[in-house]
């Protein structure tokens, strides 16, 4: 797993766009658009990813760029993935919770029918873990819906912002920690 992570981590570095004052001030936004459009560096992050949860039943990706993640660690594994939504693009009935960003607030939904959650070993994928709002949000959706996250994990960790301390008790992996 070491090496996966080196050679991740290695891509993630050397491709990571960063742009300051984005999307407000005061904010420096990570933009790991170059990491995903290299074939390489795309594919050494998706197999790091998927050797957070080997086991899992579902892969669950994080809106928007979660979905990239997802799609691909869930190809690799032989699973299915779920998108975790944005409020408002699923129709009804949905499972929905509001949490804190760096920057305001926000809700994340998943389908509250149509599909068995229940009993389903799910790892949770995002971009950037920050403040950790959005991940332990996606985590309380899953929960609510009877499953249990066995792992998550993200490219990019800014730990300044303490977000790992805001997950439960699920393993959090972050191939790279700024």
């Amino acid at each position: 797993m070491a090496e996966r992570t080196a050679l991740a981590g290695a891509a993630v570095q050397r491709l990571t766009r960063w742009r300051d004052d984005f999307p407000t001030p005061g904010v420096r936004f990570a933009d790991l658009t170059p990491v995903f459009a290299d074939a390489e560096g795309f594919r050494t992050v998706i197999d790091c990813l998927a050797a957070c949860a080997p086991d899992a039943d579902l892969v669950a990706g994080v809106d928007a760029r979660g979905f990239l993640l997802g799609a691909g660690v869930a190809a690799t594994l032989g699973t299915g993935v779920l998108a975790v939504r944005k409020a408002g693009k699923l129709p009804p009935p949905v499972l929905s919770r509001e949490y804190d960003l760096e920057y305001g607030t926000a809700a994340l939904e998943i389908p509250a029918d149509g599909l068995e959650l229940a009993g389903k070993r799910v790892l949770l994928l995002d971009d950037v873990l920050a403040t950790g709002g959005t991940l332990a949000a996606a985590a309380d959706l899953f929960r609510q819906a009877g499953a249990e996250i066995v792992s998550a994990a993200v490219v990019l960790e800014l730990e300044f912002l303490k977000g790992r301390e805001r997950q439960g008790d699920y393993p959090v992996t972050a191939i790279v920690k700024v």
